[in-house]
């Protein structure tokens, strides 16, 4: 009996990444593979790269330099490195660094179990180009061992690639032009990944509510061609347009949560506005990337967006879901970001009380647009200005945190919490991470939705209580009367 080759991959990155390297185990437990216990463990090692930031590029160099000891201690040993910086380099990477034996693109995970295999034949090869087709989503289905981590929860891809070009970001040069996938395949994966127990799906493209608009607009030509001017536009429920998909997705039986990372302003419309206030499964949360809160340096970006465009979108997103939950990133020392610049974007992180945000010093990508600007601002102001912000920050998230004390929220499960102890860990429909004690003998498992207390708040968490009692009464009432599960999780999040 042939024992099955054993892989590991360590992701840095974004959620599409680690969607990314969901995807490659998948193929390659379809291929035979098994997923090792850890590094040390393994025949394949992959790194999954990320190049948003430099600092992540010279992480990559760094681990390749030590995981040449790894690569020797045992024959037959494989490396390969993936993503964004794999994308970018290609066969430079391969000439750097000998210990390399293969190297793919963002658009060439189906490769990797035929790369896999050839590296073992002592074949080092390099896949980094563009793929336009929509066979790139074309993926098995979900192999019974892959477990996602956390459990209970997954990604769906809608569509990748990005069309915006703002001048800070590589992204339209390692994941290419936007491509949309087909609707029904979304909707049928989601559809499986509920049945195998998926109580929570997050929708990922890299500006995910542009999904479908340039099939729409393809569409409309066509129509407008084939009838002599009069332009048949798809309606907006389609399942072609993002809240089309939404609104389909929501009616699969037994998804308890819908979440979608991450919007571009621009392409907030009336009706995914509207649905914020009326699907029961769209999470009360929005992440939503504003970058500055200054309008001369939103122009220097390329963001098509003002600072008030963004504030009167918020104000209607809440006016739609007052308890709406708002995140954001945002970027200082951006190239000529002037003292005054910088105190718009506190305003504006004031003004809106972002719940919280993920903010970082400018870091100069190449090939970008504001690489070329010369006015970079000093290290240390940067630095002085990002602690700044973060200590806003804090203590906007605080406050959120500590105004939710004495509430009850519905968590998802995910096991141990980082704090230690007795405690476990989960998240809430607003995307809050809700540290609990149990106070039983019995915990709740991973996956499953409960109810926790919340008794107190940290600038990271919310800490609560599970009362199994109540979580047993709770289930015992649904059984009895039958109450749809949007019903009961309305209840939960206090609409």
């Amino acid at each position: 009996m042939i024992t099955p080759r054993r892989f590991w991959i360590r992701t840095h990155g974004c959620q599409m990444n680690v969607h990314d390297s969901e995807k490659v185990a998948n193929l390659l437990l379809h291929d035979g593979w098994e997923l090792a216990r850890g590094m040390g463990d393994a025949e394949l090692l992959i790194l999954n790269t990320c190049s948003i930031r430099d600092k992540a590029e010279h992480r990559l160099y760094s681990e390749l330099g030590k995981l040449r000891e790894w690569k020797q201690s045992a024959p037959g040993r494989t490396l390969g490195v993936a993503g964004c910086v794999a994308q970018q380099q290609g066969d430079v990477l391969l000439r750097r660094f000998p210990q390399l034996d293969f190297v793919y693109g963002t658009h060439n995970l189906r490769r990797v179990p035929e790369m896999a295999a050839a590296a073992l034949r002592g074949v080092r090869d390099s896949q980094t180009e563009e793929n336009r087709s929509q066979d790139r989503f074309d993926l098995p289905s979900r192999h019974p061992s892959l477990v996602g981590d956390p459990a209970g929860r997954a990604f769906v891809t809608v569509m990748e690639g990005c069309d915006m070009f703002c001048s800070f970001c590589i992204v339209p040069s390692t994941r290419g032009r936007e491509i949309s996938r087909v609707g029904a395949e979304i909707i049928a994966e989601s559809r499986d990944l509920v049945a195998s127990g998926i109580r929570e799906i997050t929708l990922l493209g890299q500006t995910v509510n542009a999904y479908g608009r340039h099939d729409r607009r393809r569409a409309a030509a066509r129509s407008e061609r084939n009838a002599g001017g009069a332009v048949d536009r798809p309606p907006t429920d389609a399942p072609d347009s993002f809240t089309g998909l939404l609104r389909a997705l929501g009616e699969i039986p037994q998804l308890a949560r819908l979440r979608y990372i991450s919007p571009h302003p621009i392409f907030f419309d009336d009706e995914l506005i509207r649905a914020h206030g009326e699907l029961d499964v769209l999470c009360p949360h929005v992440h939503l990337p504003v970058q500055s809160g200054s309008d001369r340096i939103l122009e220097r970006m390329r963001r098509r967006h003002s600072a008030d465009e963004y504030r009167q979108l918020i104000d209607r997103l809440r006016a739609s879901r007052p308890d709406l939950a708002i995140t954001t990133d945002l970027i200082v020392g951006f190239p000529g970001e002037t003292d005054a610049d910088f105190a718009d974007t506190l305003k504006l992180v004031r003004d809106v009380s972002f719940t919280d945000s993920f903010s970082f010093k400018y870091s100069p990508r190449p090939g970008t647009a504001a690489a070329s600007m010369t006015d970079e601002v000093c290290e240390s102001v940067a630095q002085a200005r990002l602690e700044q912000l973060q200590d806003l920050q804090r203590s906007l998230t605080l406050g959120a945190h500590r105004a939710r004390v004495g509430e009850t929220t519905e968590v998802l499960v995910e096991g141990p919490s980082r704090r230690g102890g007795a405690q476990l860990s989960g998240r809430d429909p607003f995307h809050r991470v809700v540290n609990f004690s149990t106070g039983a003998e019995a915990s709740p498992a991973p996956g499953g939705l409960i109810r926790v207390e919340i008794v107190d708040a940290t600038p990271h968490s919310l800490i609560g209580v599970w009362n199994q009692a109540f979580e047993d009464d709770r289930r015992s009432r649904i059984v009895k009367t039958g109450a749809p599960f949007a019903d009961e999780q309305r209840a939960v999040i206090g609409r």
